[in-house]
């Protein structure tokens, strides 16, 4: 996160575990481990990163882990390093070579 966007923002940086429900006007940026609910505009999940829970927002970029339920509205990238399985709704999806997906997929 730059300057511009750290405003109404939230950073879990690596090591840190959080449980409960986050919800961030703009980014969320996940380094360390979410267990329940995430809701922000942009979601990004670094290599070391996971959320056990429902995910939703607008894009959602994966280099980390996702479980459960996840609703990207516009845009769902899922790095090299990326996992994601469970339930999945997309406006669009990138996957990149050696991603991972297992669940359900469908469109928003």
């Amino acid at each position: 996160m730059n300057d511009n966007t750290s405003k109404n923002s939230i950073f879990i940086g690596r090591g840190v575990t959080f449980q409960g429900s986050i919800k961030a006007p703009n980014q969320a940026r996940i380094d360390g481990q979410i267990q329940g609910e995430l809701e922000a505009q942009d979601v990004f999940i670094g290599p070391t990163g996971s959320v056990s829970g429902n995910t939703t927002a607008n894009l959602v970029d994966v280099h980390g882990q996702i479980n459960q339920s996840v609703v990207s509205r516009e845009l769902l990238i899922i790095r090299s390093t990326g996992k994601v399985s469970g339930s999945l709704q997309y406006g669009d999806i990138q996957i990149e070579r050696g991603g991972q997906f297992l669940g359900d997929m469908n469109l928003v």
